[in-house]
């Protein structure tokens, strides 16, 4: 036994190691097991046949299976320390996951009751809209309807933006633990509070130069009241959405329902109601101290903007908003600036007392179709950060507008979500319409031909802004861009001023077509 074991070492010595390491005792059963399947070892049989040591073949038969068999042990080794080479490297900081796969289904479920909740919410601004604008202060300083829009898009700018940045976080794992979450809420929180009072201080510039270019005339005191009431509406106006928006996206995150579908529709449902009343009761309450305390209006401006130096200093700690706090401010403005271009079709569409009945329907339709897109941006973005890093993800994103079949009918997630967000219009607004109808709000009576023309004007709306999101997010996610905080400013911005277009362009066509008798402004 002893010198064939000898003399088979000899002529593989490579075998050794292998025979020391598996272990005899260990290899017995194996061999006789898989005689048949090692056909290899039948010559060296044959070999230790001539020298008539048939006795000791199981022996030699066990070192080559031994070894084969310790070959296949090293091989599977190795495939298990490369997997578990991968799963370390994978679980090193937050995994973007997977995008997720979602059924239309499921996307409209999801999306249904937030969006409900926001029209909701829109239908209640159009309600107060319409009430406020006989107020003396609406009547007096018309430039407050130029600022209408433009602090509703704040909600799109700043709020519906904290929403989006906050559920792409959420959804690749960067606020699971609670000092993530911490330093996540704090430092955005400080961020809109700088954005909305330098956004609130330059729409009521806006505002005051928009006015003033068709009038011609100048009123200081109108200016500062428009100013002290544009920066108070909009501090307090970002505090408190800012701090819901934590809580639905916190909420949702744990319930297991993606908060790009349900965080920013719910922004936007309190948002539109929040920021108008909040104008309409701080521009009134101003108009009248300005009757007998000219120093008040000042003093709030001043107030607001001595608490900008505290919020940049918070917003500078956080490497994420530090960022925005230095880049953000183009999408911003030039959003705030489209959004007062549309406030101006407003004042000088509602100032005629033939269509003061556009009032109440402004905010919904405005609102609609800011939050149907502001939905498909997010979570067009989170499917992109999914993939990757702004510039670097393995989509190749299209440089040029991409065909309308690709983003309306083709197989793809996204454009299944634009499907179902499409599909909501119509059923959305007509039970909006409905509701102001029942409440008795506004000054038009809902004939066919009107709901004809208002369906027409928030279709095409609706249309054209889920188109413009799909070029608008991947175009800027090519150039390195988070479309978190540049795509949704341009698209609520773009909503507003096509909305508010489109409404003018249909009442006034009614008007033209003698459809005067369903009290259309009356």
């Amino acid at each position: 036994m002893v010198s064939v074991l000898e003399e088979s070492t000899m002529s593989f010595p490579e075998q050794k190691d292998t025979l020391q390491t598996n272990g005899l005792a260990h290899s017995v059963s194996d061999g006789r097991e898989d005689f048949n399947a090692n056909l290899e070892n039948v010559q060296l049989v044959g070999t230790l046949e001539l020298l008539g040591q048939q006795e000791e073949l199981p022996v030699v038969v066990i070192e080559s299976r031994a070894n084969a068999k310790g070959q296949q042990e090293e091989d599977a080794l190795l495939e298990n320390g490369s997997q578990s080479t991968e799963s370390d490297d994978t679980d090193q900081g937050p995994r973007p996951g997977a995008p997720l796969k979602e059924t239309s289904f499921s996307i409209g479920l999801q999306v249904l009751f937030p969006f409900l909740l926001a029209g909701f919410g829109t239908v209640a601004a159009g309600m107060v809209l319409d009430i406020v604008q006989h107020w003396d202060v609406f009547k007096e300083v018309t430039e407050v309807f130029i600022l209408v829009p433009a602090l509703l898009g704040l909600k799109g700018n700043l709020e519906m933006t904290l929403a989006s940045r906050l559920s792409t976080a959420a959804n690749i794992g960067q606020m699971d633990t609670a000092k993530e979450q911490w330093t996540m809420i704090t430092g955005n929180m400080a961020l809109i509070q700088v954005q909305a009072t330098v956004v609130g201080f330059l729409a009521s510039i806006a505002a005051v130069i928009f006015g003033w270019i068709p009038d011609g005339h100048f009123n200081m005191s109108h200016a500062i009241l428009l100013c002290a009431s544009s920066v108070a509406t909009a501090f307090i106006a970002s505090l408190v959405l800012g701090m819901i928006m934590i809580g639905v996206i916190l909420g949702s995150k744990k319930m297991g329902i993606n908060p790009d579908n349900v965080a920013t529709p719910i922004a936007a449902s309190l948002g539109d109601l929040l920021t108008l009343a909040l104008l309409s009761g701080i521009s009134w309450g101003l108009y009248e101290e300005l009757k007998s305390n000219v120093y008040v209006n000042p003093l709030v401006c001043a107030f607001f903007v001595a608490l900008l130096p505290l919020w940049i200093i918070i917003a500078k700690r956080n490497p994420a908003t530090q960022e925005v706090l230095y880049s953000g401010w183009e999408p911003v403005i030039i959003a705030m600036a489209i959004s007062s271009a549309g406030g101006l079709i407003l004042d000088k569409t509602v100032s005629d007392p033939n269509f003061a009945g556009m009032a109440v329907f402004t905010p919904v339709i405005n609102g609609v179709g800011g939050n149907l897109v502001a939905v498909q941006a997010s979570r067009i973005s989170t499917y992109l950060h999914m993939l990757g890093m702004p510039g670097e993800g393995t989509e190749a994103p299209p440089c040029r507008c991409p065909s309308p079949c690709s983003t309306f009918f083709s197989s793809d997630v996204n454009s299944r979500s634009t499907r179902v967000l499409f599909f909501l219009v119509v059923p959305g607004h007509l039970v909006f319409l409905y509701t102001i109808s029942s409440m008795q709000g506004g000054h038009t009576t809902l004939t066919i031909i009107f709901i004809v023309f208002y369906m027409t004007a928030a279709l095409l709306q609706v249309l054209i802004l889920l188109y413009i999101s799909d070029w608008m997010v991947h175009w800027m996610w090519a150039r390195g861009m988070n479309p978190d905080n540049f795509s949704i400013p341009y698209l609520t911005a773009l909503g507003d001023l096509l909305g508010t277009g489109l409404l003018a362009l249909s009442f006034r066509i009614l008007w033209l077509i003698g459809d005067r008798d369903s009290d259309v402004g009356d």
